[in-house]
């Protein structure tokens, strides 16, 4: 960072460190335990899609490595694009192995970024769901966002029933609570919404 920078105030931002990412079981254990959200086994990698054979090349890579085990019983993972234009790779595995999954959002995140693609990386999504008596009302979901670009994490949760509308109570609830656990981002105006992520 240059004098010119400290003297208006701006600062670097802050690298991605994906190894974050292995905090997520943790911090699984301790939002269970708080909450009853537990992990549904599903989660995922958002990136802006690009044009080109080197992009092509790397996807394919990227669905061989986790393809691996679909001879033994795993889910093949699965690309999809949204509405605003956003590639998501899915993966998914059985909800008590969280850390299988975890591994296989970072195998995602550094294959993209070693091939160069890191600016085009936008976030990573954990899915997790309300456990309980589901007969009072309809589950909740929850998804812990990992920011590539900040190197934070945010949750995003929507409120049941598809109105695009979010409980921000409860996220602000669920990042106190998470605050040993994870790196929280700290500038709520960066907890975008994730409506209709894989998962959710």
């Amino acid at each position: 960072m240059g004098l010119l920078d400290a003297l208006l105030g701006r600062s670097k931002p802050k690298r991605p460190d994906l190894d974050q990412l292995f905090a997520l079981p943790s911090a699984a254990l301790t939002l269970k335990a708080a909450t009853g959200f537990a992990p549904t086994g599903v989660g995922a990698v958002c990136f802006a899609s690009v044009e080109g054979a080197a992009f092509t090349r790397l996807q394919s890579d990227v669905r061989q490595l986790l393809d691996a085990d679909t001879g033994r019983g795993g889910i093949p993972v699965e690309f999809t694009r949204d509405s605003y234009g956003y590639t998501w790779l899915t993966a998914r595995h059985p909800a008590e192995d969280l850390a299988a999954l975890v591994n296989d959002l970072h195998a995602v995140n550094t294959l993209l970024a070693e091939g160069g693609f890191g600016p085009q990386l936008l976030c990573s999504t954990v899915g997790f769901r309300e456990e309980g008596d589901q007969a009072a009302a309809p589950p909740r979901s929850l998804a812990l966002i990992y920011l590539y670009k900040r190197g934070t994490f945010y949750p995003f949760v929507p409120v049941p029933g598809g109105a695009q509308k979010r409980d921000n109570a409860l996220e602000l609830q669920v990042s106190g609570l998470l605050g040993d656990d994870l790196p929280v981002e700290e500038d709520l105006g960066r907890w975008f919404p994730v409506w209709g992520a894989p998962g959710l």
